[in-house]
């Protein structure tokens, strides 16, 4: 099973690219930011609550976080692999995932992470945020907000995964072709 962690800032590109790797090399796509906005959408409990971090730019509590994607999981126990977007988002939520993937006789392959200079990423988000409703993408304190979270909660995650020797570092500027390009490179040594 090819498990596969696309990490990087909130504007890297992880959503673009992780349709590109889906395509490519057949993986479910689990990602948290895609479950939660069904949620929402939805009215759930869940997703009533992931809503009031969310749209403080917090990250949702890891306990509801990990029982969310298991679920997920459980739900596509036929799949080749996963690309998780979005999680593990804290050091806590990687070791939990690694210790879930142990239980199904898996673990992850690589972390790829998607660098892109703070500058670029408020102007995608900004971008973004003219076409994509969503409420996270047009305030420029709560994009800095989800940035200052990222620097200080997620990137122990990138550290950690780096311990175990499974990162790789991508430049997320470029064609998008470009930037699959590379992404497929570091892949390809690990499938």
């Amino acid at each position: 099973m090819l498990n596969i962690i696309l990490f990087g800032p909130p504007g890297a590109g992880k959503g673009t690219q992780s349709e590109n790797i889906i395509a490519k090399y057949k993986l479910a796509h689990l990602s948290t930011g895609d479950i939660f906005r069904a949620n929402i959408k939805g009215g759930t409990e869940l997703g009533i609550l992931a809503k009031s971090y969310i749209d403080k730019g917090q990250l949702v509590p890891d306990e509801v976080t990990i029982k969310m994607l298991q679920s997920e999981v459980e739900k596509n126990a036929g799949a080749k692999g996963f690309i998780f977007d979005g999680f593990p988002r804290t050091a806590a939520q990687a070791q939990a995932l690694d210790v879930f993937l142990a239980t199904k006789k898996s673990e992850i392959a690589t972390l790829i992470s998607l660098e892109v200079e703070e500058g670029e990423l408020k102007r995608r988000l900004l971008e973004r945020g003219k076409t994509s409703g969503r409420a996270d993408d047009v305030d420029p304190n709560v994009i800095q907000n989800r940035i200052e979270v990222y620097k200080s909660e997620t990137t122990p995650v990138k550290e950690y995964y780096s311990k175990q020797n499974k990162t790789a570092t991508i430049s997320g500027i470029g064609a998008v072709e470009e930037i699959f390009q590379r992404i497929s490179e570091k892949i390809d040594l690990v499938a």
